[in-house]
């Protein structure tokens, strides 16, 4: 079992604090790459975050308006893949980075060393803290959201990071068992790997690689193929016609809706058969 840093690092330049615009065609690349270079060869392991990185959720999906669809959707991109994936605690909720706001509120000391060296060059100290906000990893490190009391129910005394403000309206307890939720889209991904051979076992096949907003892929064992189909974007986009056709008539496996427009970042996962011989 492999893993590389490779994806985690494509919205960086020179450094982690070198903070480049996130681009999915990037993104859609590297994975590629790793899921074709380990096929025959090895086994991948599957992550966005770790407690090294900031939340997933914040840095390649939408923490605001499409919190919720941007989540499911990095949720399905990542169980879909060959390999076996790795969830971080908060990454079913949703869980976003923390709106850090000076530099008495990080733990890091990489994150506090670096703020101090940038500014002391002369650096604008709001601009470091932006960078900060961003990439620094006590973005992963702040308490879980279990609950929305004090503390978000992780602890009676006062933890080493503050809580997010949002654990009021992300936490554990406000999803489990509730339909529609991330933590229950977690669920149904992993139900669906118990189930489906082809997620564990089949092949992966990107479809449309230049595309500029949708992320498309298969997974084909024996006679079964799922196609995911993920809109990394805030606008809509229209399913191109050989798209169309190819899930003509399958069963949508993940999502909500069969319309030929996928809405901002919604995702979906189709199962099809294939005729014998293909």
């Amino acid at each position: 079992m492999v893993f590389q840093f490779e994806h985690v690092q494509v919205d960086r330049g020179s450094s982690k604090w070198d903070v480049l615009p996130f681009d999915m065609r990037v993104l859609r690349h590297v994975l590629d790459r790793w899921q074709q270079g380990l096929a025959d060869v090895g086994w991948n392991s599957l992550y966005w975050d770790n407690h090294d990185q900031p939340r997933v959720v914040s840095r390649f999906g939408d923490d605001g308006e499409h919190r919720v669809e941007s989540a499911k959707l990095l949720a399905t991109v990542l169980h879909l893949q060959r390999g076996t994936p790795y969830i971080y605690q908060g990454d079913e909720l949703g869980m976003t980075n923390f709106p850090f706001s000076s530099i008495e509120q990080f733990d890091d000391l990489e994150s506090v060393n670096y703020f101090h060296e940038a500014v002391g060059h002369g650096q604008d100290p709001a601009e470091v803290l932006a960078r900060l906000r961003a990439m620094s990893r006590d973005n992963a490190r702040t308490p879980m959201q279990w609950d929305d009391s004090t503390h978000a129910g992780f602890t009676d005394a006062t933890p080493w990071l503050p809580v997010n403000p949002n654990h009021r309206e992300i936490n554990a307890a406000g999803q489990v068992g509730v339909a529609g939720s991330v933590f229950e889209h977690h669920r149904r991904l992993t139900a669906l790997r118990h189930a489906e051979p082809a997620v564990v076992e089949g092949d992966f096949t990107l479809l449309l690689p230049n595309h500029e907003q949708l992320f498309v892929f298969t997974r084909c064992h024996e006679q079964t193929e799922l196609v995911v189909i993920a809109n990394f974007s805030g606008q809509p986009a229209d399913l191109p016609g050989v798209l169309l056709d190819r899930c003509a008539g399958a069963e949508l496996l993940v999502g909500e809706r069969t319309e030929p427009t996928m809405q901002p970042w919604e995702s979906r996962v189709h199962r099809r058969q294939l005729p014998a011989g293909d």
